[in-house]
């Protein structure tokens, strides 16, 4: 009994670091495609714009299947969710894997991108359930810190395997991390204790969020910011190698300083928030993307390209966190379809994002996506940190 009891609690201590695999996993698939785009577009003889497809289907299948996972997570337990969610991902990377033609991998990225849905998104929900709020933008900080190395390795990984030896193994590489992790994590699940009755609300609990004047402005909030910035993103490695001639795994390597930037942010989150508070946050993040991405834009060589991406990943963190952290208190009683709601509309306007930044870089220049998206994003924030700024003075007063 008591070697029972002593392996219960061992697992349960490991949940977060399991929980920190499965999004790794998750966001390292997410943006696998983002410095493939060029192999994929040579492969199957399609221009870049076309083969952004793989990107955008993966954004809406994960964005529609939130409104899925989001009260499945309420009603049945997040962990068994995302547990089972990352074995899921196995099928979608496998097929990727064996596609004989671009369609066939547009298939398998609306799996990946459908089941991947039921990851991220249910392990801040289940921050929000375990961690004090006073707390939980540093704890999120943490988790975000998986999510920053999932990017570093999708899109740096996924450059220097296709170098290597072609696209095709990064997809085996992928399907074998959620495998793992997924069966770890749903191993520890079995003695996680089913939600209350109170949290089974399913649809009315989405419709019930959607009612609430302040969530609807962070929706909409959120969905303008994944937009920009998502959008902006899929297309830095293509830039970096129409523009600079740089090869595949350069490019991919450039671009993961955007996510050694999201880790800087993670590491120093609380001292931040401390200092400047969530207002601060927001406005700090717009601006430091706002000037990340014009130097990324207007870069007369590739010397400047490192800074710019850190920067600019710095500050979507910044924003970003902030964003989410506010996200896990629009309906503390359905956590799991208040994330699924955020995360639904943030990947939405991702897949919007990706089409029109599609269309620019094929009729117009890649330069231009990154001069309009930087200045719309410093105006975001400062419309946020103004919302947040007059949410903490009305708190303070009353």
């Amino acid at each position: 009994m008591e070697s029972h009891r002593q392996d219960s609690t061992d697992s349960q201590a490991a949940v977060p670091w399991l929980l920190g695999a499965c999004c790794f996993a998750s966001i390292a698939s997410m943006r696998a495609c983002d410095t493939l785009l060029p192999a994929l577009a040579d492969e199957f003889s399609v221009t870049v714009g076309q083969a952004s497809r793989v990107i955008f289907v993966f954004a809406v299948a994960y964005g529609v299947f939130q409104l899925c996972f989001g009260p499945l997570g309420d009603r049945y337990g997040k962990l068994r969710v995302i547990a089972l969610c990352a074995l899921a991902c196995v099928i979608g990377n496998g097929i990727a894997f064996v596609s004989p033609s671009l369609d066939w991998l547009v298939a398998a990225r609306i799996v990946s991108g459908a089941f991947a849905a039921g990851i991220y998104p249910m392990a801040m929900a289940w921050v929000g359930d375990n961690v004090a709020y006073c707390e939980r933008q540093v704890a999120l900080a943490r988790l975000v810190s998986a999510s920053v190395l999932g990017t570093l390795a999708g899109q740096w990984v996924s450059g220097l395997i296709a170098e290597w030896v072609g696209w095709r193994p990064m997809f085996a590489l992928l399907a074998g991390l959620f495998l793992v992790s997924g069966g770890l994590l749903l191993r520890a699940a079995r003695g996680a204790a089913l939600p209350p009755r109170a949290a089974r609300q399913g649809r009315p609990a989405l419709l019930g969020i959607l009612a609430l004047p302040a969530a609807r402005w962070l929706l909409i909030v959120t969905a303008l910011e994944g937009a920009l910035a998502f959008g902006a993103l899929a297309f830095m490695p293509s830039l970096l190698q129409r523009h600079h001639g740089a090869s595949l795994s350069l490019a991919g390597g450039l671009t993961a300083f955007y996510g050694a930037g999201g880790f800087f942010y993670s590491r120093v989150a609380g001292r931040l928030l401390r200092r400047v508070g969530e207002a601060g946050l927001a406005g700090l993040g717009g601006a430091s993307l706002c000037l990340g991405f014009l130097v990324f834009a207007y870069a007369p060589s590739l010397v400047w390209i490192p800074a710019a991406c850190a920067l600019s990943g710095f500050g979507f963190y910044c924003l970003h966190n902030t964003l989410q952290t506010n996200a896990t208190q629009m309906a503390p009683a359905a956590r799991g379809a208040a994330m699924a709601l955020f995360a639904c509309v943030l990947f939405l306007g991702q897949s919007v994002g990706v089409l029109a930044a599609a269309w620019v870089a094929d009729h117009g220049s890649d330069t231009l996506i990154f001069a309009l998206v930087g200045p719309g994003l410093l105006v975001l924030s400062l419309v946020a940190a103004r919302r947040f700024r007059a949410r903490a003075f009305k708190e303070k007063t009353t």
